[in-house]
């Protein structure tokens, strides 16, 4: 079932001026929101790169030891700015999450956060948005195996014994229905956080969107709305 789940969830944001000056500030204004895990003190990575990945990092920090607040990673960043840098962080939140034995536990799950200059990589803003957020795992909003929401797709042919024994779970009503609430509690924490992020940072355009689905924001608010 891992293979099943390894497709990631992201927030795209193109901001209304990202000019050199001003890509630390929307940077900042975008980790001021995060909604740091309770089992973390903050911000745990720096990276910064230049001109495009396939270049070592310019600046690469482990700050486990010591965690950064939002002010504190871009006063570090400050010294390498530049249009054509991008820069990467890594921090965890809370999230909902099925533990092998079937529990619902509210775990810290990764996310990485990216800002790109707009002559990083010849343009990746374009595609990707001047900020970026990795999610983590879709299955997180969007359940598995179509099995939440309103349309819910007929139950696929299990492709492991341990995919085999969460389908045979879901057959129960209270699983079901633990997975469907568990499921749009991470929605609205999900939410919250694009809420925030709009009125913090100078958003021109905001895109939810996955690697799985088609129309993941779309999905996800059917989720959420199904009772």
């Amino acid at each position: 079932m891992a293979s099943a789940m390894s497709n990631h969830a992201y927030i795209s944001i193109w901001c209304k001026d990202f000019s050199e000056p001003h890509i630390l500030e929307q940077f900042g204004a975008l980790l001021s929101t995060v909604p740091i895990s309770a089992a973390d003190r903050g911000l745990s990575h720096l990276v910064i790169r230049a001109v495009d990945a396939a270049e070592s990092p310019v600046l690469e920090q482990d700050l486990r030891a010591v965690p950064l607040d939002a002010n504190g990673i871009i006063e570090m960043a400050k010294d390498y700015l530049n249009g054509d840098s991008a820069y990467e962080v890594r921090a965890k939140w809370d999230l909902w999450t099925l533990d092998e034995a079937s529990r619902w536990q509210l775990q810290a799950q990764p996310l990485e956060l990216f800002c790109h200059g707009e002559d990083y990589a010849d343009g990746y803003w374009r595609e990707f948005g001047h900020l970026q957020v990795d999610l983590g795992f879709e299955h997180f909003f969007t359940g598995h195996a179509h099995l939440l929401g309103y349309q819910r797709g007929e139950k696929p042919a299990p492709q492991s014994p341990e995919e085999q024994k969460f389908l045979a779970s879901m057959d129960r009503a209270e699983n079901l229905r633990n997975y469907q609430e568990k499921t749009a509690e991470n929605i609205r924490r999900l939410f919250e956080w694009v809420r925030r992020i709009e009125k913090a940072v100078h958003v021109k355009q905001l895109k939810l969107w996955s690697e799985g689905e088609e129309n993941f924001e779309g999905r996800v608010e059917e989720i959420l709305a199904a009772r």
